[in-house]
């Protein structure tokens, strides 16, 4: 059975930060892209943060770079988000998404995602 779990979210002041998790099971995890994807109140979901299977390359949103980092811990098959300087902006729920593209099938699977608020 494949489950993403998120955790880490919370209340957090503008200028502070939060690092979340993604444990992946039941399935191979260093064969599928990691990426984070977040999802405002209103808004469309974007994506955030991405790391390529087994964790050879990343990619960020623009409105992140510099201040978000994402990692990934094979042995442990989590992905992390780092996120610091939060703005009020950076308020969304976080998801964590696995997928693996192939032919005829691709595999992409979702976690219930976690909230972050970032307020004074």
């Amino acid at each position: 059975q494949v489950q993403l779990v998120e955790s880490g979210g919370g209340l957090v002041q503008p200028g502070g930060s939060l690092r979340l998790s993604c444990v992946a099971s039941g399935f191979t995890f260093t064969s599928y892209a990691m990426t984070w994807y977040r999802q405002a109140p209103g808004k469309e979901r974007e994506l955030v943060a991405v790391s390529t299977s087994a964790g050879g390359s990343t990619n960020y949103a623009d409105s992140v770079k510099g201040r978000f980092t994402i990692s990934r811990d094979n042995a442990k098959n989590t992905m992390y988000l780092q996120m610091d300087s939060l703005k009020p902006e950076d308020t969304a729920v976080y998801y964590c998404n696995a997928l693996k593209k192939g032919w005829p099938q691709s595999w992409d699977y979702w976690g219930q995602g976690t909230q972050v608020t970032v307020s004074s």
